[in-house]
């Protein structure tokens, strides 16, 4: 099925519209599951009857998450709405809302003991996610150009929602990122004696011929090998694959002895937000920095540190 015309015409208009490759891939996956599940039945021969009942599939017999159940209707919403223009209208289904969590975060003293248990790349890795508030993808996507140590700021490009921001970029980072700078840099004119470089934005190459030899281009976390580019097909170096970065921090919060929490990648920019609040930044610095849309997501980490409002103390406080 993932070859068939259907599928393929699906991909391009995904591509078509500027959707990102993890999206992309999460809408796919979601359609050819919806058509299996009715049998192989062409989209065209189904509409809001069929979806609703594959949603109420997916949370009575696959007790999936909320949020994952909300990207398959995202997903079919895609397919019915934009490119098959037979709107779903009301679907009489309403999924379960989902309660706040609290994120975990960490203090600075187990920041550290972790950083302590990384090699040099690694470390640069999270300490940017500390640092600078990024997801992992942001930071991994990171370009030698993207990096202003002057101004001490980060351009972060096509972050959620396809948008970009500047955020803030620790003075105290420099000598690790020349140095890995260096590294990168000897990495690229290897790869330009092959006739290779790092992987271009869509169409950028076809413009620009020779934009992969120019050092801006360049990743700051380039992978360790060299792969097809997953647009093109042409042979180049794309960027560290996330999955290396969550390994090696399994292994450094093994190592730190930090227990009683549950550690990943994202923990690094909810640390950022709280040590930011209880700093004394405002809540809209913040929310400007993490790149948050509406100020109410901004807002959890408020009470992630016991505070309503950032600043604002136990009246108990006041009269012992």
């Amino acid at each position: 099925m993932s070859s068939s015309p259907f599928m393929k015409w699906i991909k391009e208009e995904l591509r078509l519209r500027g959707y990102s490759m993890k999206t992309e891939k999460s809408y796919l996956y979601w359609i050819r599951f919806f058509i299996r599940y009715h049998k192989l039945t062409h989209p065209r021969n189904m509409g809001a009857s069929e979806v609703r009942d594959f949603l109420s599939f997916l949370a009575t017999e696959r007790h999936v998450a909320i949020n994952t159940q909300k990207s398959a209707l995202n997903a079919l919403a895609f397919l019915y709405n934009k490119v098959l223009e037979q709107p779903l209208g009301e679907l009489g289904f309403q999924h379960a809302k989902q309660g706040r969590r609290l994120p975990t975060v960490l203090s600075a003293n187990e920041i550290r003991l972790i950083l302590d248990e990384m090699c040099s790349r690694n470390k640069l890795i999270f300490s940017i996610l500390f640092g600078s508030g990024l997801r992992i993808s942001e930071c991994l996507r990171i370009r030698i150009q993207d990096i202003d140590i002057e101004r001490g700021s980060l351009n972060v490009r096509c972050s959620k929602g396809n948008k970009d921001r500047t955020t803030i970029l620790s003075s105290k980072l420099t000598e690790s990122i020349q140095a890995q700078k260096e590294t990168v840099l000897e990495i690229q004119a290897r790869d330009n004696q092959q006739g290779v470089g790092p992987s271009l934005p869509f169409a950028l190459s076809r413009k620009y011929p020779n934009a992969y030899q120019q050092a801006g281009w360049m990743f700051l976390f380039p992978s360790t090998g060299l792969c097809p580019h997953p647009l093109t097909g042409e042979l180049c170096r794309h960027h560290l694959h996330d999955s290396v970065a969550r390994k090696a921090l399994k292994q450094a919060v093994s190592k730190s002895k930090i227990e009683g929490k549950r550690v990943n990648c994202h923990t690094f920019r909810h640390s950022f937000a709280t040590q930011l609040l209880l700093s004394g930044r405002d809540i809209r610095t913040v929310q400007e920095l993490l790149g948050h849309e509406d100020v109410s997501t901004t807002q959890i980490y408020t009470h992630v540190i016991g505070q309503h409002f950032a600043g604002t103390n136990s009246p108990l406080d006041d009269i012992l």
